[in-house]
C-alpha cells in the first residue's frame, strides 16, 4: 500500500498540550543549567538519581501516589507508593551499610521485573554504590565475565538464578563478597539455604534493617551506573555514567516521552538493559508518574489487555515487539479499546515505516521512533508528539543535543579527525557535540578505546546516518558488526568464544542475519576439528551448548558448517565477507583476505 512520505499532525492528534510544542524556539532557549535547576538537588551542589526519583516526591504531595504497579499472570498486583518506595530503599541502603558496603562499591542486579530489583537499584544509588543491571536470560559465562570485569562487590539475585547461573562459576568472581538472595516469585524471601559463605537472605536483612534515611552525599560527577555493551571484538565494554545523568533522564522524559504528572506509563524493556533502567525505572519516577511493570514475557493478547485495563497513556516499547504484534494481526488489537493511550514510542533499532502506519491502524496512534545508545545514556534524537512524522526517520535532535553528520579524514594514528558534512542527504557517521549530562564518562579500564570515540568535542557514535533538509535524521547502519536482535546488542566475539569451547569446533564466525520479527537473528559459521563430521546431530549439539553457555537471547539461532572461515592475513575473521556471502551481497574489497590478491 502506498503511504504518504509525511504523517502530518493536527491539534486532534494531541490529547494534551505537548511539552515540546515550538521546536525551534525551545531548542534556541534550552540550557542544561536550567534543566538541572528543575530538579531539587542536594545541599552544597550535590545530586543523586534515587533522591530525585523517589525521596523528593515522598516528602511532598505525591507521597501516597502509586509509583510502581507490578502485575503477573497468577498473582495479585503489588503496588509501591512513592512513600513506601522511599522506606524500602532506605532499608536496602542500610542493609548495604551494615555489610560494610559504601560509596564507590559495585553492586550487580540479576533478576526479573520484581520489586526487589527496583528497591535494590534505588537503595544502592542512594548510598553512592555503582549499579550494574544484568539481563536475567544471560548464561553463566556472560554473567561471570561482567561481574569479574566490573569487580562486583555485591550481587542481588533470585534463588533460582543463583543456583543455575551464579553458583557454578562463583569461583571465577573473586571480588564478589556478598550475594543477597530473593525468592524467584519476587518476594523478599529466599528458599536457598544461606549457609554458604557470603550468601545472605535479603528478607531477613531487610526485616532487621532500619528505615532511617541514610545520608546522601553524592556529587554530580560521582559514578552511578555501569552498563555493559558488547563490541565486535574483545570482551564486553563497561560504559560508566554519573549521577548528573539524571538531568538528561528528566529532560528527555519531558520532551521525548512527553510525560505529564497524571500519566500511567508502561516501558516494556527489560531492566537488565539500559532502556529498562533509564526509561523503565528512572525517568518515569522523576516525573512522579505511575509505572506499570509486567513480570510476564510477551503475549499479544495480554499486552492489549494490559494497555486497556491499566489505562496506559504513554507506552514505550521496541520494534521487535511491534513486529510480533503486527504478525498477530490488526483484528486482535481491534477487540480492545485504548481511550487513555495518547503516545506510543519505540527504541532499540530502526522502526520500519510500515510499523508507524500500523500503529495508527491498530492502536489509533502512530508509533514514534527515537534514537540513542548505551553510551549516550539517554534519548538524543526523537519523534515527539507535536512533530510531523517521516516514517522511517528517527526524528530530530532534542533540545540541548547538537547532532551532525561527519566524514573521517585520512590521518595517521589517534585521535580521529573528521569533517562535518553540511549538505543534507549525504551519508556519514552520526556525531554529537559534547555537553549533555548523561554522556558516558569512560569505558571501564579502557581509556584508549574511550578516547577513540571522540574527535575534538564530537562524540563519534559508530552509526551511519544521513540528515535531510528538514533536519530529520535517518539511520543507515552500524559501522561495525554488533548484532541487534530483539532489541539486544550482541557482540559476535562473545558468541564465537562460547562456540569454540565445544570440542568439535576449530573456529567460529558470527553475523546478524535479517529477520522479520527479531530484526536480526544470530547466525554462526563454524569449521570443525579433525575427526568430527558435520551433521544434524552435531548442529543440534552446538545449538544446545551455546544456549547453555550464553542464554537463549544471545545464542545463535542458526549454525552452518564451512571447511574454513575467511580471514585476513593478520588472522581476523572477516565477518563482513560471511554476511555478504550469506545475503548474496557484493563482497567488496578482499585484498586483505588470507590467500587473496596482493
Amino acid at each position: 500500500m502506498d503511504r504518504p512520505a509525511i504523517l502530518h499532525k493536527t491539534a486532534a492528534d494531541l490529547r494534551l498540550p505537548p511539552h515540546l510544542a515550538d521546536y525551534a524556539a525551545q531548542c534556541r532557549a534550552f540550557r542544561w543549567e536550567d534543566a538541572r535547576a528543575a530538579l531539587q538537588g542536594l545541599p552544597g551542589g550535590g545530586l543523586n538519581i534515587a533522591f530525585e526519583a523517589v525521596d523528593r516526591h515522598a516528602a511532598g504531595p505525591l507521597r501516597e501516589r502509586i509509583a510502581l504497579r507490578f502485575v503477573a499472570r497468577d498473582a495479585p498486583p503489588v503496588e509501591l507508593s512513592y512513600g513506601e518506595l522511599a522506606r524500602q530503599t532506605h532499608r536496602f541502603a542500610q542493609v548495604l551499610r551494615s555489610l560494610g558496603v559504601g560509596p564507590g562499591a559495585h553492586l550487580f542486579v540479576l533478576a526479573g521485573r520484581t520489586p526487589a530489583l527496583h528497591v535494590a537499584v534505588l537503595g544502592a544509588l542512594k548510598l553512592g554504590v555503582v549499579v550494574t543491571p544484568l539481563f536475567s536470560a544471560f548464561g553463566p559465562e556472560p554473567i561471570a565475565t561482567r561481574i569479574r570485569l566490573g569487580r562486583g562487590d555485591v550481587l542481588v539475585t533470585t534463588d533460582t538464578l543463583y543456583a543455575r547461573k551464579v553458583r557454578p562459576l562463583r569461583a571465577q568472581m573473586p571480588t564478589l563478597r556478598h550475594v543477597l538472595l530473593v525468592a524467584e516469585d519476587g518476594a523478599l524471601a529466599s528458599t536457598i539455604p544461606t549457609d554458604e559463605p557470603g550468601t545472605l537472605d535479603l528478607a531477613a536483612r531487610m526485616a532487621a534493617a532500619s528505615d532511617e534515611p541514610v545520608a546522601i552525599t553524592t556529587r554530580p560527577d560521582d559514578p552511578a551506573l555501569l552498563h555493559f555493551t558488547s563490541g565486535t571484538t574483545g570482551t564486553p565494554k563497561g560504559a560508566l555514567h554519573v549521577h548528573d545523568a539524571v538531568v538528561t533522564h528528566h529532560a528527555t522524559g519531558r520532551y521525548a516521552l512527553d510525560l505529564h504528572p497524571e500519566d500511567r506509563y508502561w516501558c516494556t524493556a527489560d531492566p537488565g538493559w539500559v532502556t529498562g533502567m533509564s526509561y523503565g525505572l528512572i525517568a518515569p519516577l522523576l516525573h512522579g508518574v505511575t509505572s506499570l511493570v509486567d513480570r510476564e514475557e510477551f503475549d499479544a493478547e495480554r499486552w492489549y489487555t494490559l494497555l486497556e485495563s491499566e489505562r496506559i497513556s504513554v507506552w514505550y516499547t521496541a520494534p521487535t515487539a511491534i513486529r510480533m504484534l503486527m504478525k498477530a494481526g490488526v483484528a486482535l488489537a481491534r477487540r480492545h479499546a485504548f481511550p487513555a493511550l495518547r503516545f506510543v514510542a519505540s527504541v532499540g533499532e530502526p522502526l520500519n515505516p510500515e510499523a508507524v502506519w500500523w500503529g495508527r491502524e491498530a492502536l489509533g496512534l502512530p508509533i514514534h521512533d527515537n534514537w540513542w545508545q548505551t553510551e549516550t545514556g539517554g534519548i538524543m534524537i526523537a519523534n515527539t508528539p507535536a512533530f510531523d512524522i517521516k516514517p522511517g526517520s528517527m526524528g530530530r535532535p532534542l533540545p540541548g543535543v547538537e547532532a551532525c553528520i561527519v566524514e573521517h579524514l585520512e590521518a595517521e594514528g589517534a585521535p580521529p579527525q573528521v569533517r562535518v558534512i553540511e549538505p543534507p542527504g549525504v551519508e556519514g557517521e552520526l556525531a554529537l557535540r559534547r555537553g549533555w549530562p548523561s554522556m558516558f564518562r569512560g569505558y571501564l579500564d579502557n581509556e584508549v578505546r574511550y578516547r577513540k570515540c571522540f574527535a575534538g568535542d564530537l562524540y563519534l557514535t559508530g552509526d551511519l546516518a544521513r540528515r535531510d533538509a528538514d533536519g530529520y535524521y535517518w539511520f543507515v547502519g552500524r559501522a561495525d558488526d554488533v548484532i541487534k536482535s530483539a532489541g539486544h546488542l550482541i557482540g559476535p566475539f562473545e558468541v564465537e568464544s562460547a562456540l569454540m569451547e565445544h570440542p568439535a569446533v576449530a573456529e567460529a564466525g558470527v553475523i546478524g542475519k535479517p529477520d522479520p520479527v527479531l530484526g536480526e537473528l544470530v547466525k554462526a559459521f563454524v569449521s570443525l576439528r579433525a575427526g568430527h563430521e558435520a551433521n544434524e546431530a552435531l548442529r543440534l549439539s552446538l545449538l544446545a551448548h551455546a544456549r547453555l553457555r550464553l542464554g537463549a537471547a544471545v545464542a545463535p539461532k542458526e549454525i552452518a558448517f564451512l571447511p574454513a572461515l575467511p580471514r585476513t592475513r593478520s588472522g581476523k575473521i572477516m565477518r563482513r565477507l560471511l554476511k555478504a556471502r550469506e545475503l548474496g551481497l557484493p563482497e567488496g574489497d578482499t585484498s586483505t583476505l588470507e590467500g587473496g590478491s596482493p
